[in-house]
């Protein structure tokens, strides 16, 4: 459940990400996410395509070069929430990661992912079918948590939205192990946004640089991307 940098449209003010904490999508319900990832996986099938990725390919690059540059073990554990299709989870492993799990809450995203790790012979890599928001106790002890996009749809689900994106932080909190890092990209929340939803389960270490835009003379950010640790 991977949601797209298109939920907000292409100019994305702070004005228009506190819009989006309101507008509820059919890009929140998991009747969505089974549709969207049942015909990728059927075209998978057929022509080997593996579906978009989202906030492209810059974004995983971002969190990788992250990861690098911080000397993050390559043994560590890591989490990929929402992981969709697994092409972030092949990004890491291709750099030489090897603990490495996905989860989805969409059936569909499960197997197409398992495909893809097989296509890519990625015996190793764990795909699950998981709902965050109700975690099984063998999601625990990761050293890092990722997400990119799906916070974003879970704020977006026309059901207990605030409710949801509380429940969110205190299950991502659960799977990590003490001083455990989430990093998280969003399209919908600012900086500031996202610290106040977080606060309580996590503390800030970096904001990572994304593409910056200007208009109407003013300069913003359409993707906010943020290393946060889990505080004991």
């Amino acid at each position: 459940m991977d949601a797209a940098g298109s939920t907000c449209g292409s100019v994305n003010s702070e004005q228009n990400r506190e819009e989006c904490e309101f507008v509820p999508s059919k890009l929140g319900t998991k009747e969505y996410w089974d549709e969207a990832y049942t015909r990728e996986l059927q075209t998978f099938k057929e022509i080997g395509d593996v579906g978009e990725i989202w906030f492209g390919e810059e974004s995983m690059a971002r969190v990788v070069q992250w990861l690098e540059k911080e000397n993050i073990p390559q043994d560590a554990s890591v989490l990929d929430i929402g992981t969709g299709n697994g092409m972030f989870l092949v990004e890491l492993a291709k750099c030489g990661f090897t603990n490495l799990t996905g989860i989805d809450y969409s059936p569909a995203s499960v197997e197409l992912a398992k495909n893809i790790m097989a296509k890519e012979e990625l015996t190793n890599i764990r795909i699950m079918e998981e709902d965050l928001l109700s975690p099984s106790p063998e999601l625990s002890g990761f050293d890092v948590c990722i997400d990119k996009g799906t916070f974003d749809a879970i704020s977006l689900n026309p059901e207990n939205a605030a409710e949801n994106r509380e429940q969110y932080a205190q299950a991502v909190r659960s799977v990590l192990k003490d001083d455990g890092l989430f990093i998280i990209t969003s399209c919908n929340w600012t900086k500031d946004q996202l610290l106040s939803i977080l606060c309580k389960g996590f503390e800030i270490q970096q904001e990572l640089p994304t593409p910056s835009f200007q208009f109407g003379g003013r300069t913003g950010n359409s993707v906010t991307a943020l290393v946060l640790k889990r505080k004991n």
